[in-house]
């Protein structure tokens, strides 16, 4: 992730910077219709493998409308999932069965090297002594940083996103609504606009898309001056760090502490049945990103952006019928916003 906070940064202070600058502008402008086909392909992803009976399919829909049309916060949508697939373990256990296994799926091109009856090596056996440990390791580093920031804004950001990170069931796709609504509406570090062609930049760089915190935290912490108008770039950089480091630090712990724990209850419908469930739930939460996304990009002064539109169809067939990598999708929209702009 280094590379990418790196990169990120320093194309989050070219975008401040140059910005407004038409080549910029329309390289944007190409990517961004992209980034609609992106997510509505992951959800496809997702959905294809999470979502194998029309049981999880109405769990999907009902958290999409949930987020979508009630405004229901993430969490509260996985708290719900995790209930229904419990109750629903005991009422339909073949419901709520996981259909995907290490090394049996149809999308294997080789048997994985650790398969459903590689034996469990040492260090990934749940043992108190080593979960204490990591706890206390994971805990200690996070209130170390968090007693050295002497920034209200920056405490506010270490805060907020590790609150993000709590919730990140389903990756990024589904915990950016969250971070929207705290960055956008609710901090006022970004704008709408601006966060968007985040979510673009994010998608050029390598490492997970989640890396977008870096640019909410790097615009962020510009926007409100933390180290006053004079050391800009600073602030920046050090907001993206504080975004990327609390981001980060409760994902890896919950890796430490929680994956014995995952490894021994494999199998085991009482501790599976919750997490499909939930699976199914982000499907939801996704596509409401993509609807989001499509509505930022697609439909704009009350009326349908046709190129844009045209971008997102091509990308998204890109995608899905022709198998074309991701980066290769965003480097040809790009090429095609930056055409465009010439032309114009």
């Amino acid at each position: 992730m280094l590379p990418s906070l790196f990169i990120l940064s320093a194309l989050t202070w070219a975008y401040l910077t140059y910005g407004d600058v038409s080549v910029v502008s329309g390289i944007l402008y190409g990517i961004k219709p992209a980034v609609t086909a992106i997510v509505l392909f992951a959800a496809y992803r997702i959905g294809r493998k999470a979502l194998s009976n029309n049981v999880l399919r109405i769990l999907a829909v009902l958290a999409f409308i949930a987020i979508y049309q009630f405004s229901i916060p993430f969490p509260y949508i996985v708290l719900s999932a995790v209930i229904i697939g419990y109750m629903g373990a005991k009422l339909s256990p073949n419901t709520f069965k996981s259909g995907t296994h290490h090394g049996n799926t149809k999308d294997n091109l080789a048997p994985a090297l650790i398969d459903d009856d590689t034996p469990i090596p040492n260090y990934a056996k749940f043992k108190w002594s080593r979960l204490i440990g990591f706890a206390v390791i994971g805990i200690g580093l996070g209130f170390l940083v968090m007693s050295q920031l002497d920034s209200k804004v920056l405490q506010t950001m270490g805060i907020f996103f590790t609150k993000a990170a709590v919730v990140t069931f389903g990756g990024a796709y589904a915990v950016l609504p969250y971070i929207y609504q705290g960055g956008v509406d609710q901090y006022q570090w970004l704008t709408a606009h601006q966060m968007m062609d985040g979510l673009a930049l994010g998608e050029t760089t390598p490492g997970p898309l989640i890396m977008v915190v870096a640019f909410v935290g790097f615009v962020g912490a510009t926007v409100k001056e933390i180290f006053g108008p004079e050391q800009i770039l600073i602030a920046g950089f050090v907001g993206a760090l504080v975004a990327t480091f609390f981001t980060f630090l409760p994902s890896f712990l919950f890796i430490f502490l929680g994956g014995p724990g995952i490894e021994a209850t494999r199998g085991n419908l009482k501790f599976s049945a919750p997490l499909s469930a939930v699976t199914a739930s982000v499907v939801g939460v996704i596509v409401n990103l993509a609807v989001f996304f499509a509505l930022a990009t697609l439909y704009q002064n009350q009326q349908i952006n046709w190129v844009s539109l045209a971008i997102t169809g091509a990308a998204f067939i890109a995608l899905f019928r022709f198998k074309i990598s991701i980066m290769s999708v965003i480097a040809v929209s790009a090429l095609i916003g930056f055409g465009l702009t010439i032309l114009a």
